[in-house]
């Protein structure tokens, strides 16, 4: 016996979709047109490297300035020879084939920072090219605003830390 097919069922209507609203469509603004200047002066490194990285990510491009003046938090004694260890680090074969230890404190930053991005994407070798890192502050960026991250400011006294320009002068770097 063989039995009958239903019969096919009648697809319901699609819902109407809500009329868009009318809203202006705000003006897009180049993220990459104008670079958000961070003075780095008192700020932990590694919080100012991951708020940075994430500015980058989100298509900003970043100027970071007086990066002789962040701070890493620790005893200067342990920091410096925990850094003179890192920098041992070189080729079995021969040390000019690499790796190569920055010792100038906008290239440790810059580092600190390119280790805070997916480097393999695009979207971490794009972000990692609008990166500036500067010792000092240039003059085309002495006219714009410069702002400090209050989530990567020192909370204790100096005395706990040690600056980069610090770290930098017993590793080998000379201004």
């Amino acid at each position: 016996m063989v039995k009958p097919k239903p019969a096919a069922k009648a697809k319901p209507a699609a819902k109407a979709k809500p009329a868009a609203k009318d809203k202006p469509k705000e003006k897009l603004v180049d993220k990459t047109s104008r670079p958000i200047v961070i003075d780095a002066t008192d700020h932990i490194a590694g919080r100012l490297s991951s708020n940075v990285a994430k500015l980058l990510l989100q298509g900003n491009r970043v100027s970071v300035i007086n990066s002789e003046k962040i701070m890493i938090s620790g005893k200067k004694n342990a920091i410096v020879s925990e850094y003179r260890e890192f920098l041992k680090i070189a080729s079995i074969l021969n040390p000019k084939h690499g790796p190569f230890h920055p010792r100038k404190p906008d290239t440790i930053i810059s580092r600190m920072i390119r280790g805070m991005l997916p480097r393999d994407k695009p979207s971490g070798k794009a972000s990692l090219e609008r990166l500036r890192a500067y010792i000092g502050s240039p003059k085309e960026l002495k006219s714009l605003k410069k702002t400090q991250l209050e989530k990567a400011k020192i909370r204790k006294t100096s005395a706990s830390y040690i600056t980069m320009a610090e770290l930098a002068r017993n590793v080998g770097w000379h201004e």
